[in-house]
């Protein structure tokens, strides 16, 4: 039987930085894992942290909850019939809702496979501080992820005081006094710690808030015709509505020969720089993001 942890947490928490590390650490360890991993938008930016050798999953435009436990189902079974692997990782989009997403690893068909160790959520410290600002609709759905954790990561608390991280902390584990809470910054956290999971899955109140119900959350995917100014482009991302909560691709800059990765989540902005030639295009997810203006020199796929 494999244990499978499942890795829940909005969009731009750090589940992918968790996942990463998870990876390094198992492999070290010579424990194979494998990984099924959802996003919201149309292109897989963040499959790009699983290594070649690790077998992976993807599952495009929208949550697992919403594209429907039969897909779901499905890449359980290419899964368990394809390479061998010991452990089972499933991060979902920052949409989905953990509860739902547990929906098809439950399946009688993978009652004797599988083992649910439990649902690790990545609670941005920052964001949780600031969740005022959320649409009701989207701080249910981030409260709702922190209440059903059987683990919950408080990632991000070296942005904060030593006074925001005990409130941002403290608040948390008041949703949610059965989960163990650990501080963290970029989701680091030792193997030990989540490995030693052994859930219980009471039955709890879900309140629905998935996308295409309450949640309204959508994604556009966008190219870019030209490099753009740096300077110009952070100019613009500043003056993003707080509608806009995530965005990641490749932006051409003037003056560099491949597009730069570029991270965006609450306000903040992350550049890396890239080796290969990739396609000049981003991934921009929030609420009402069709209305949102698009710097110049973009256009619609």
């Amino acid at each position: 039987m494999k244990d499978v942890y499942l890795l829940s947490g909005f969009l731009g928490s750090g589940k992918t930085s968790l996942l990463s590390h998870m990876i390094e650490q198992f492999k070290e360890d010579g424990i194979k894992p494998a990984v099924i991993m959802n996003e919201l938008g149309k292109l897989p930016f963040d499959s790009r942290a699983v290594d070649s050798d690790v077998p992976l999953k993807e599952m495009l435009e929208g949550c697992i909850c919403c594209t429907g436990s039969e897909k779901m189902e499905a890449q359980l079974q290419m899964l368990l019939e394809g390479e061998p692997f010991d452990v089972l990782l499933i991060e979902t989009t920052g949409a989905a809702h953990p509860v739902e997403a547990m929906d098809a690893v439950f399946s009688p068909l993978f009652a004797s496979k599988l083992n649910m160790k439990g649902i690790i959520t990545v609670a941005d410290c920052k964001r949780w501080l600031d969740r005022d600002k959320m649409t009701p609709q989207t701080r249910m759905l981030f409260t709702e992820q922190i209440k059903h954790a059987h683990l919950i990561i408080a990632n991000k608390v070296d942005l904060l005081t030593e006074s925001e991280i005990a409130t941002a902390t403290m608040q948390i584990q008041a949703l949610n006094n059965n989960a163990s809470i650990i501080q963290t910054s970029n989701s680091k956290i030792p193997l030990k710690l989540i490995t030693q999971l052994e859930a219980t899955f009471h039955e709890k109140e879900v309140q629905e808030a998935a996308i295409g119900k309450q949640l309204s959350l959508s994604s556009r995917l966008h190219t870019f015709k030209e490099a753009v100014d740096q300077e110009e482009f952070e100019e613009w991302v500043k003056g993003l509505p707080d509608t806009v909560y995530r965005m990641k691709g490749y932006v051409p800059l003037k003056g560099h020969k491949n597009p730069y990765l570029f991270q965006y989540a609450y306000g903040m902005v992350q550049w890396l720089p890239e080796y290969m030639k990739m396609p000049s295009q981003i991934v921009i997810i929030g609420d009402q993001v069709d209305k949102v203006e698009i710097i110049r020199g973009t256009s619609n796929d």
